[in-house]
């Protein structure tokens, strides 16, 4: 915008936090303001900043936000990103700035002992793999007496009061010559270590802070070490490469935690530079490295971590490493799956006492292992009863969290034909027994006694424990279920695109709303394929079809209705189990909340979807003629002749009962009569009941991290990690929501028979 001002809120010293949603939001520090215009040059802006911080130009990096996204943070470096920010912001008088000061130590640091404040403190450590111990070699003493706690000594005076066969000229100088900003072998990211260790006297808190310094040192200066002795109290490690003489050896100060370096030999004679193969990385430094980049990009990939670590500290790792160090570095940002598991007892209850009526309960095996979760909120439930059909889909998803598992839910459609979440479970693995644990609690869950249609898969577990716990309910089959099924059996040598157009002619069966129209799109298919048509009449279409089926499934054919459900468990399916969960409580209560904000709004009689169905079928019943009667039931002419009884809310096309909305025909027989067509709508689908849907809130879970109370009702319950860990790489599980979707069979080119290949055929060709 030209001539465009505003003020740049510039922040700084604080830090940034990760929200539940991935946001990101910066606490702490200072703020200063300052006008900027489209006129501004960068390096102006940077200095004018720089100032007022006190901040070196050089290791300052400044940072914004594109309006509306609080995930993803953008750098400025130049006077096009200056501009392009300001242009961002056209539309407000303000913009938040942060300000960002990069870690660097300059490499002429002096090789003083270092003072605790400017190393790695105990917040940033983190406990490394210790090496194994080789006692075969000689190892340094530490009969030398330390360097008094409150002593000033020169370095020199030190090393000579300590260890006068030290060489002082190499320990003074760096091992390696200072590595320039614009040589590959080394990352950029790496120089910043080249003084964590400085020599003699040197102190740190523990060992660990020791083992860390060190162990920066040595990616800082490319060479590998192992270690002589690694216990509590004193370390020595020498260099790996065979007869160089570079050794260290520190041990604690008497009657303190402090370690100290007491012996070292800076002197390398191998070519160190070399062992750049990632040993020295340890999956604890790679999670401490990339902890903060996971922070902002929560899918960070073990291959750009690989790429990353190479690229700034010059070593090379495997994806093996990379992945365990992500793991890790999760689970020090999310806490411990583990810890996770045993705060269920504590965290069923929580639900429980923050949203009365809810249902939150879980099981466990005999060797106390996790078994499953369910949960479902009062909100949700009250909004089900009171405001939706009749009608619940289920389905499942792969969980990809440390321990796998499976996700197993229940939703339903609100007036608009939007997802309502129901309850959903998380359980050790999809099987029989388990959706009869899940459904049994849905059934306590509901206090509902009106017949449920639910739209799921035909497995056999489903097809008898819903018609065992739901009586007098009814079984849709999922279609895409059905679909898959099909093309799996199929046993002839179809092509894609014959395949396509019969299922195609499934879903035009299934659609129907006629037994004749049902009976054309099956003999299309039987055109094809008779075993396919075999194989639709033996699949009980009085359980999938319009034409046939019993129950009221409002032209919902899939159980799949969930997608957005089931992306949210997507986004929350690697946080420990009780995170997970509270995530998708989160989603539902904003979903209740900004539906309810919407719908209070609404100015119609129907939902919106409904007022436009409402509104075709009222245009398409302009040119129908309509035979009136003594009676309820009318003549409707038009392309067909259909016969609507507006008593039983019925029309011969079937359009009415099986929408719950008044079909063309009943529109122009309703407006012949002098009625309006709203008084013959389901009232699942008026603003009315979609209120009712979602007039009660969802509360927050406090205090989720607390253990379980004294006292507690299942206090004495253990509950330890489910046995199967996710193995590393990429998952193998693959969902298809889409019933274009077919996977390719494999064909033997010697007998054209499936499901094998020439190699493994067991038929033998004529004269063999």
């Amino acid at each position: 915008m030209e001539g465009k001002k505003m003020i740049a809120i510039c922040q700084s010293g604080g830090g940034f936090e990760t929200e539940k949603d991935g946001s990101l939001f910066y606490r702490g520090g200072d703020a200063h303001a300052i006008d900027i215009d489209d006129e501004m040059k960068f390096n102006d802006f940077k200095m004018e900043v720089a100032e007022m911080f006190s901040f070196s130009i050089d290791t300052m990096c400044i940072k914004y936000f594109l309006p509306g996204n609080k995930k993803t943070l953008i750098t400025i470096s130049n006077d096009k990103d200056l501009k392009r920010m300001i242009k961002f912001h056209g539309n407000s008088d303000t913009v938040d700035i942060y300000v960002i000061v990069e870690d660097f130590v300059s490499p002429d640091v002096s090789n003083m002992p270092a003072s605790r404040s400017s190393r790695t403190t105990l917040s940033e450590t983190v406990v490394p793999v210790d090496a194994p111990l080789d006692v075969t070699d000689d190892v340094m003493d530490d009969t030398q007496p330390p360097i008094p706690l409150d002593s000033h000594v020169d370095l020199l005076d030190g090393i000579n009061q300590v260890d006068t066969n030290i060489d002082i000229a190499s320990d003074l100088l760096p091992i390696f010559p200072i590595i320039g900003s614009n040589d590959e072998k080394h990352g950029k990211g790496a120089q910043q270590w080249q003084n964590t260790i400085t020599g003699v006297g040197q102190r740190f808190s523990g060992v660990h802070e020791f083992r860390e310094s060190l162990r920066k040192y040595a990616i800082a200066h490319q060479f590998a070490f192992r270690y002589k002795k690694n216990d509590s109290h004193r370390v020595t490690v020498k260099c790996k490469a065979e007869g160089c003489p570079w050794r260290i050896h520190a041990s604690r100060l008497s009657t303190t935690q402090l370690i100290c370096i007491k012996k070292m030999n800076s002197t390398h004679t191998c070519e160190g530079a070399v062992a750049t193969t990632g040993h020295q990385a340890t999956r604890s430094w790679v999670a401490s490295i990339i902890k903060d980049r996971l922070k902002v990009y929560p899918n960070y990939k073990p291959k750009d971590i690989v790429n990353d670590i190479k690229q700034e500290y010059g070593i090379q790792l495997n994806y093996f490493q990379a992945w365990r160090g992500k793991e890790i570095a999760k689970e020090q940002l999310q806490g411990s799956y583990k810890k996770a598991y045993s705060q269920l007892p504590f965290f069923c209850e929580k639900i429980i006492e923050t949203n009365p009526g809810s249902l939150a309960t879980f099981n466990t095996k005999e060797d106390s292992s996790f078994h499953r979760l369910f949960v479902s909120f009062h909100a949700s439930l009250f909004g089900f009863e009171q405001g939706c059909r009749p009608l619940v889909f289920l389905d499942s998803i792969p969980l990809k969290s440390k321990y796998q598992g499976t996700l197993l839910a229940a939703t339903a459609a609100d007036g608009d034909d939007g997802v309502l979440p129901v309850a959903f479970a998380i359980v050790d693995a999809e099987s029989d027994d388990n959706w009869r644990w899940f459904l049994l609690q849905l059934r306590s869950a509901l206090s509902t006694s009106c017949p449920i249609t639910f739209v799921a898969d035909r497995q056999k577990g489903l097809r008898e424990s819903i018609s065992e716990i739901f009586t007098g309910s009814f079984h849709g089959y999922c279609l895409r279920y059905l679909t898959e099924q099909l093309i799996r059996d199929l046993k002839g040598q179809f092509s894609h695109e014959v395949k396509r157009l019969m299922i195609e002619d499934l879903y035009a069966a299934a659609y129907a709303a006629t037994p004749e129209t049902f009976q054309r799109s099956t003999e299309s298919i039987k055109s094809i394929s008779i075993e396919a048509y075999n194989w639709i009449i033996q699949s009980e279409p009085h359980k999938w079809a319009n034409s046939f089926f019993q129950g009221a499934r409002y032209n919902h054919m899939t159980s799949n209705f969930g997608e957005l459900f089931y992306s949210w468990a997507s986004d929350a399916h690697e946080l420990p189990i009780t995170q997970m969960v509270d995530v998708i409580r989160g989603k539902i209560m904003e979903l209740i909340f900004t539906r309810k904000t919407e719908s209070d709004q609404w100015l119609t009689r129907l939902t919106p979807s409904a007022e436009e169905k409402l509104k075709k079928e009222s245009h398409k019943a302009h040119p129908l003629q309509v035979l009136m009667s003594a009676g309820s039931t009318f003549e409707v002419r038009g392309d067909s002749v259909e016969m609507v009884d507006i008593d039983r809310w019925d029309c011969s096309c079937k359009g009415w009962q099986l929408t719950g909305l008044p079909c063309c025909h009943a529109v122009a027989v309703i407006g012949c009569i002098g009625q309006s067509p709203y008084d013959y709508c389901s009232r699942y689908f008026t603003t009315e009941s979609y209120r009712l849907t979602y007039s009660k809130s969802l509360h927050p879970i406090p205090n989720v991290d607390m253990p379980a109370r004294k006292g507690s009702s299942e206090l004495a319950v253990t509950v330890t990690p489910p046995p199967t860990l996710r193995p590393p790489g990429r998952p193998t599980t693959k969902r298809y929501g889409s019933q274009e979707v077919v996977k390719r069979q494999l064909q033997c080119s010697r007998c054209k028979g499936l499901g094998h290949n020439k190699s493994t055929c067991k038929e033998l060709l004529l004269g063999e």
